[in-house]
């Protein structure tokens, strides 16, 4: 079992104004539609170069070696920070300089309706009948798949459990938590993350476009607040190890990073439901090396190069192949890797709510945070 922990290095930012904005302005029209141009099954790979994009230590250092020493393809690795500082880079050039980006299923659905990707042709992708068919349906627009989906994983309470009277159920244990852990929970600050334990705890879909709904949601959110310690989407499970938090709105892979220095940190999906989202890998349509693109992706789906992920990053992975090569211990240490994984796909798969709607998220929270 790998011991190194890696992750993301900041919390994905929900599809907001930032993105509507970029989009519009690279026209946001719908080209999902178009004819791609047939792939060339005798491309020469070692004439091929590529640049991917990336959240930071998301995937193994070496992997640009282990692509070219296995296609002859060449990798330059460049990182973002969120989902948003992709969507920038993509829109502010026409994604000219870039040829694969990872990213948030919400965004690269969007960046896929405005016709900024292109199709993956999976006659190229040797791996992706690795792939499990509930997350490579996720991964499609009108019927075709846009993109290769890396690590999905559902949203819940992280919790002490040494620290709480009983442990959390239900959503309003953090939205209106007992006397004993007022000021001592945290919830996350991007708008979609922010607005579920609201929408599930009502019983509304964390999809919903309904102004009323979200109204609604915002009244409740607006409630919470005075009992919150922060709103917190990267140290969340830093202040369950010192104490300084009860329960914290998490990720259940960063849970688990608590859960490696405390074994008294533990998840739960409260009853009320939850959201299951999916980080994918694109290829841009502006890509003039798109048989190394793909070439890249069919490596990263490669069984034994997938289950670093699991072991490393600690989100679960949907691919079968890889899922057999990661150590039993580590799903045993982890129970979201292992015996709870059907829980997290159960949760309601987080889509592009477009643009209207991601305005309305946005100003919401913008609204509840600035109160």
């Amino acid at each position: 079992m790998h011991t190194s922990i890696r992750r993301r290095s900041t919390a994905t930012a929900a599809l907001g104004t930032a993105l509507v904005l970029a989009l519009a302005a690279c026209g946001g029209e719908d080209g999902s539609s178009a004819e791609p141009a047939a792939l060339d099954p005798d491309a020469d790979l070692g004439q091929q170069s590529i640049v991917v994009s990336n959240w930071e230590a998301y995937m193994p250092e070496d992997i640009g070696e282990v692509v070219e020493e296995e296609t002859g393809a060449t990798v330059e690795v460049t990182y973002h920070a969120t989902n948003e500082d992709m969507v920038a880079k993509v829109t502010g050039s026409g994604g000219e300089g870039l040829d694969v980006v990872f990213g948030s299923q919400p965004y690269l659905e969007a960046l896929a309706k405005a016709g900024m990707l292109a199709p993956l042709d999976t006659d190229f992708l040797e791996n992706w009948d690795n792939l499990e068919s509930d997350a490579t349906a996720t991964a499609q627009v009108d019927g075709t798949p846009y993109w290769a989906p890396y690590t999905w994983g559902t949203t819940g309470i992280c919790y002490r459990s040494d620290l709480v009277d009983e442990a959390p159920t239900s959503w309003y244990d953090l939205l209106e938590p007992t006397a004993e852990n007022r000021g001592k929970v945290t919830m996350m600050g991007t708008e979609r993350w922010a607005m579920l334990p609201a929408l599930k705890a009502l019983g509304y879909s964390v999809n919903t476009t309904d102004e009323d709904e979200l109204a609604e949601a915002q009244e409740l959110m607006e409630a919470a607040k005075p009992n919150l310690l922060a709103y917190d989407d990267t140290t969340f499970y830093e202040r369950l190890i010192s104490g300084e938090a009860t329960m914290v709105q998490a990720w259940d892979g960063w849970c688990n990073y608590g859960t490696a220095e405390d074994e008294n940190i533990e998840f739960v999906v409260p009853e009320e439901g939850s959201d299951l989202w999916t980080d994918g890998i694109a290829v841009l349509k502006s890509s003039e090396n798109k048989e190394a693109a793909h070439a890249f992706i069919d490596t990263i789906l490669d069984a034994e190069t997938h289950a670093w992920v699991e072991e490393n990053i600690l989100y679960n992975i949907p691919n079968e192949a890889a899922l057999d090569e990661v150590p039993a211990e580590l799903t045993e240490q982890f129970p979201t890797l292992g015996e709870r994984r059907e829980e997290m796909l159960s949760g309601e798969n987080m889509t592009d709510v477009g643009d209207d709607a991601a305005a309305v998220y946005n100003r919401i929270i913008t609204e509840v945070t600035a109160s």
